[in-house]
């Protein structure tokens, strides 16, 4: 989060763009040296909240780009007004796709820095295993995964539950039909990822079809993508409803996550985007979990779990993207669960 006088010194440049430091600095009260506010600027343009022109005493200062995107927002806070009195962006936004996150990056040099390391360390601890002690923590990991990304959508299986019926093939009592079968077509899907893993990449349409084909199959889900309108629970964010439009929306997100050069933007860009685009009747998020854990192993990068998230901390990141395309919330999650698998699984 940034501070209060960050956060001063960002909206002083938002308000006043193309000032110079000495321009900030005699406009700002502050008890801090102007050594020190040049200090605070460069932090601010290393964590992509403003940019640079110039060089020098030249040096201008102007808001990022992605700094919509990026910026800090207290979840907790921006869901104390409901959902009728949250000012949001109703529609869908084609520019966050086709401009900002085709343009820019979503990652600081330190978060993509940290990451880094924890797939170097991933690296290292998995090349320490055997080749049947690393499936053992690959079935675990996909255990959970498919335990948690079940919840998060209802499911009422517990974790011990989960790993019965995976393993077994013994259903829980008193549960649904349909939640051992979302259940176990999560692990069928993870299989065919772990079996096939540059399946996904290059990302197409077509293959984002192909995983949710098996995520919903015998579900009574509709394959393909959708072709009428559909409401989300819990905001007034409305999504396509043109197959036309959702099909280009797809595409342009594919086009954009080929092109990522970074595994992290690539799969973090997956999770979210198809996730907003909402392109099938039902079990978007889910596919949005597997393809963006195919691209990472793609990659020969640990794939996520997240198996600590909080369902309604998932959900709320989520909808802050649909109602204000920031990802800063479901950033911080991406980071704190692959930190999360790296050191618990491998």
């Amino acid at each position: 989060m940034l501070t209060e006088r960050e956060l001063e010194i960002v909206q002083f440049i938002k308000n006043n763009e193309n000032s110079s430091s000495k321009e900030v600095y005699d406009n700002l009260p502050s008890t801090s040296s102007y050594a020190t506010l040049k200090r605070v600027l460069s932090k601010l343009v290393s964590e992509n909240y403003i940019i640079t022109e110039g060089k020098g005493k030249g040096t201008k200062y102007f808001i990022s780009p992605v700094y919509e995107l990026v910026q800090p927002i207290d979840v907790d806070t921006y869901y104390e007004n409901e959902i009728d009195a949250r000012d949001i962006i109703e529609s869908f936004n084609f520019q966050i796709i086709t401009g900002i996150l085709s343009n820019h990056s979503v990652f600081t040099k330190n978060e993509l820095e940290k990451l880094k390391t924890l797939q170097n360390k991933y690296i290292s601890n998995s090349s320490q295993l055997t080749e049947n002690e690393y499936k053992m923590e690959l079935e675990r990991l996909a255990i959970d995964l498919s335990w948690k990304s079940s919840q998060i959508e209802g499911n009422t299986y517990s974790l011990l539950e989960t790993e019965r019926l995976l393993k077994e093939k013994e259903t829980a009592s008193g549960k649904t039909k349909e939640e051992a079968v979302m259940l176990l077509n999560h692990k069928d899907a993870l299989d065919f990822i772990i079996g096939n893993t540059n399946y996904l990449n290059p990302l197409t349409v077509s293959k984002i079809e192909d995983i949710h084909s098996i995520l919903i199959k015998e579900l009574g889900v509709e394959r393909n993508l959708r072709k009428r309108r559909i409401g989300i629970s819990g905001t007034n964010y409305r999504p396509l409803d043109n197959e036309f439009q959702i099909l280009e929306a797809l595409k342009n997100s594919c086009e954009v996550i080929n092109k990522k050069e970074n595994v992290f933007e690539k799969a973090l860009l997956a999770l979210v985007l198809i996730s907003y685009i909402q392109p099938f009747m039902d079990g978007n998020k889910r596919t949005a979990r597997i393809v963006s854990n195919a691209l990472l192993m793609s990659e020969n990068h640990c794939p996520l779990s997240f198996r600590t998230v909080d369902s309604i901390g998932y959900k709320k990141a989520m909808l802050l993207f649909y109602e204000q395309n920031n990802i800063s919330n479901f950033k911080a999650i991406f980071i704190t669960q692959f930190e999360f698998a790296v050191n618990t699984y491998f």
